[in-house]
């Protein structure tokens, strides 16, 4: 009999698990990385990690939302990123929290704790508030889809935000510029992308005025820059008034991703830097992607920036 009832016990308290709503996923990285410089600078072996677990509760309309990272050997253990609930208040929408806003090509990423966002839609147009405690960060975002063209027009104390996008015949056009009050800051970025013969082509041209720079991180090159955002891992700084066009050809290659990617920068005083790109990328049977990147670097106002470098990737995701 007791026996009988801890076996009870136990199935009830399982179940009671079962039924929370609880998801848990994630995804890993490793790299090894070879830089061989071309002046007397000393090269480089790298090995370096990115891990990341995202936990998800839900309870009706309400979410709450958890991302844990440990990243880089040597970083102080396990990092909260990612921490915020959200819910719906009627029409309204409503997270609060921290979260990454994401990269785009002209600027990189920033996490803000103390982050509120509210959207509801009303007429076909999406209003979104974000505040961050501090009335001089607030902004308010109006979004709608006007004959298929995608348009945005965010308000901040201190510019605007304009996003357009659509797509024509296959081809999709953008164009994204965040235009500032200060005189000669504002950034911007065209991209065009499209599929033909089976092979992806983009091709996009960022341009910064003269007291703007780009600081973007995505396909077209990381230009994080410590002196403004805080990062050290940029694969290059930029300075303002740099301008950088890069264009991308993918395509599959007996059961590989094949890609070259070619990014020019628009120098000061005519010293121009160019990239150049090869990635192959293969999924393999024990669940993870094999990524190869080799980077050749040539900067023509810096003889010891030049380099070349070969990029070694597992990553896994779960």
């Amino acid at each position: 009999m007791k026996k009988q009832l801890l076996i009870a016990a136990v199935a009830a308290t399982m179940t009671s698990v079962a039924m929370a709503d609880i998801s848990i996923a994630g995804s890993a990285k490793a790299n090894f990385t070879v830089v061989d410089f071309e002046d007397t600078q000393v090269n480089t072996n790298t090995i370096s990690r990115e891990m990341d677990l995202f936990i998800t509760g839900k309870n009706g309309d309400t979410t709450v939302v958890m991302n844990i990272a440990n990243d880089t050997l040597g970083a102080a253990g396990l990092v909260t990123e990612d921490s915020y609930v959200a819910t719906k208040l009627g029409d309204v929408a409503v997270k609060v929290g921290a979260w990454d806003n994401g990269n785009n090509a002209l600027r990189a990423s920033a996490r803000t704790d103390a982050h509120l966002a509210a959207s509801t839609t009303l007429g076909g147009v999406t209003i979104t508030y974000d505040g961050y405690g501090d009335a001089a960060d607030d902004s308010v975002k109006l979004a709608a889809d006007i004959s298929g063209v995608a348009v945005s027009y965010k308000q901040l104390a201190t510019g605007e935000d304009i996003d357009v996008s659509t797509t024509v015949g296959g081809v999709k056009v953008s164009y994204l510029a965040l235009n500032r009050d200060t005189a000669n800051t504002d950034r911007s970025v065209v991209e065009v992308s499209g599929s033909f013969n089976g092979v992806d082509v983009k091709v996009a041209q960022a341009n910064a005025d003269s007291g703007a720079r780009i600081e973007g991180d995505s396909w077209m090159g990381d230009f994080e820059n410590a002196a403004y955002t805080g990062s050290t891992t940029a694969a290059y700084d930029l300075a303002n008034d740099q301008d950088v066009t890069s264009i991308s050809l993918k395509t599959k290659m007996a059961g590989n991703t094949v890609e070259f990617r070619n990014t020019k920068v628009d120098g000061v005083s005519g010293n121009d830097v160019s990239f150049n790109k090869f990635i192959v990328t293969r999924p393999l049977a024990n669940g993870t992607t094999f990524e190869a990147t080799y980077t050749d670097l040539d900067d023509k106002g810096q003889t010891t920036t030049d380099s070349t470098s070969l990029d070694l990737e597992l990553a896994v995701k779960f």
